[in-house]
């Protein structure tokens, strides 16, 4: 690759390391510069967040720790020649360049600052069927971004693009691209999900860790050089922690996806089609990606107030936990009076431990309700009263609290011709982005897994934990549970065998039984050979989304590491 786009990441969540703008423009110890710095700061629950934001001052409703960076490293970053690409103008992109002109001011620079907007559809609501939505917004790609730059921008925020958009947009104005540059743009998206949530595509979160190395640096944020085909190579900057492998970079791709295509609003990107390679230390190429058409429509992330919850922690001690936990409930139970009361319990603690805590476990009541009423002192008081009155040993992990306000989050989905995507250039004016004239359909199973699975009979096996060989990474995609797994990349010359495996043992049937909780619920699964990889859908396991969620784990964040520990029937001869 000759001619390339040196793009970095500095964010991947509302409250990451606020140092690692500076990091990143600083450039490590290889002195290797970047062209483009993105930060992702949006997530469907941080919208929420910062719809409350604006509740309490119209004013906000962006991502104030950005401003942080920007005016710790808007100087550095100009005389870098450093293009700054961000989604934290949220809910309110025109508001956060006002407050950025006024920092930039105060420090004596003059950046071009422009924003990218149109995405806020609250003015909709009811057209969408979500009367009252606390925030809309429809998520937007990443030409308008291009526009920006095409411009001049030095600076460019945005309100709910996708993830991916912070890359496709600077790639476009790059390279060129058309909106029929499919393959391209496919490459550009693969990209932007790799980078969009940091130090996951350098070792965060990865079920692999222990073979990372953990010298007490800080894991690095991960940038690309992305070519003019869509080609490109991901890696870090030299004396950070963390590493770039290919395992790291699967764990990303593989995380928050739902089918084998990948649907976004400047193109639908083959996700069977990627094609990884390590090429060097902390070097992984990413080549052969196909795309296609976008999707006719756009999808819109709406939140509203679901109403009011709270909780409580109970601890039980030593014998009789059953009884103990039987015993608390019918006393508390008849004096609530919210509209959803659910118990949780940890797992019952072993034979005579040694210590008090090994001999106790939780149980745990999450109550909700439409007013905050029935969740305050009308649940916590009940619960206090019984400190000397239920079990033997009772006691509470914490005093009681307040209630909290608590959002639902739902997808939907609108025409295009009811979003005007707008770019507000830094002297003012502004720019409708007409959309792609070629569309597709979203509805694409393509890459679903077939029953029966073409696989090799079952020869002698063993019960092993399917993390023996087996990486995993989960999380959130509304209500729905997301899972990747995939073959570890360890050099065994079983990789192929053991990917035909995990193929075949991860049947919708399998994972309702490896997942309990999945008994009555929608299971997908989609095959991923080129990554060596299942990804799997569990439809309704999250209820209404994280924040209405009263799961123990509401993002299905350890999800996957549940899943690995589970024990399997492996056969003998991958081991």
């Amino acid at each position: 690759m000759t001619d390339v786009l040196r793009i970095g990441n500095c964010s991947g969540f509302y409250g990451d390391r606020l140092t690692a703008m500076r990091e990143m423009l600083e450039g490590g110890a290889d002195g290797h510069g970047l062209d483009v710095l993105t930060g992702d700061y949006l997530a469907e629950l941080t919208m929420l967040i910062l719809g409350k934001d604006t509740m309490k001052d119209p004013a906000l409703g962006y991502a104030r720790t950005f401003v942080r960076q920007v005016e710790d490293c808007l100087g550095l970053a100009l005389e870098r020649g450093v293009t700054i690409v961000s989604n934290a103008g949220g809910l309110n992109p025109a508001g956060l360049a006002d407050k950025l002109r006024e920092v930039a001011r105060g420090l004596g620079l003059d950046p071009a600052i422009a924003h990218v907007e149109g995405d806020d559809l609250r003015h909709l609501s009811g057209e969408l069927g979500v009367e009252g939505a606390l925030t809309a917004n429809a998520y937007l790609g990443g030409f308008g971004i291009a526009r920006a730059l095409d411009q001049g921008a030095d600076i460019v925020v945005t309100g709910r693009v996708t993830d991916a958009s912070l890359v496709v947009g600077p790639a476009i104005s790059r390279f060129g691209w058309t909106p029929t540059s499919h393959d391209e743009l496919a490459g550009a998206v693969v990209v932007g999900h790799v980078l969009e949530c940091g130090t996951q595509a350098t070792g965060g979160n990865f079920s692999g860790f222990r073979t990372l190395p953990h010298d007490g640096r800080p894991l690095g944020f991960p940038l690309a050089e992305l070519a003019a085909d869509g080609s490109s190579v991901i890696t870090k900057h030299d004396g950070t922690g963390g590493a770039v492998t290919v395992d790291t970079v699967t764990a990303q791709l593989v995380y928050e996806i739902q089918t084998a295509r990948y649907l976004n609003p400047d193109v639908t990107t083959h996700l069977d089609s990627i094609q990884l390679a390590q090429v060097g230390p902390d070097r992984v190429a990413i080549s052969g990606v196909k795309g296609e058409a976008p999707p006719e429509r756009l999808k819109v992330c709406v939140n509203t107030l679901g109403g009011f919850r709270n909780s409580m922690e109970f601890v039980l001690t030593g014998l009789d936990i059953d009884a103990k936990a039987d015993w608390l409930r019918m006393q508390l139970e008849p004096t609530l009076t919210a509209a959803t009361v659910a118990w949780t319990r940890t797992a019952l603690p072993g034979a005579d431990a040694d210590t008090e805590e090994g001999a106790s476990c939780l149980l745990r009541c999450t109550v909700m309700d439409p007013e905050s009423g029935p969740v305050a002192k009308a649940f916590t008081g009940p619960a206090v009263e019984l400190a000397l009155a239920s079990y033997p040993g009772f006691t509470m992990t914490s005093p009681p609290g307040p209630p909290s306000p608590y959002g639902v989050y739902r997808p939907v989905y609108v025409d295009r011709d009811r979003v005007t995507h707008t770019v507000v250039h830094a002297d003012g004016s502004r720019e409708v982005v007409p959309d792609p004239v070629q569309l597709g359909s979203a509805e694409d199973l393509s890459g679903q897994r077939p029953s029966p699975y073409p696989a090799p009979a079952d020869s002698l096996t063993r019960r092993m934990p399917l993390g023996t060989f087996v990486h995993a990474r989960s999380g959130d995609k509304g209500g729905d549970a997301n899972l990747g797994l995939w073959v570890a990349h360890d050099g065994s010359e079983l990789y192929d065998a053991r990917v035909t495996w995990l193929a075949k043992m991860m049947s919708p049937r399998k994972v309702r039984e490896l997942i309990p909780e999945a008994r009555d619920l929608e299971v997908e699964v989609y095959v991923l050979p080129n990554l060596g990889a299942v990804n799997i859908l569990v439809r309704g396991l999250l209820g209404e989304g994280v924040a209405a969620s009263t799961r123990f784990d509401p993002q299905a964040k350890g999800l996957g590491e549940w899943m690995r520990s589970r024990i399997v029937h492996m056969q003998e001869d991958l081991l």
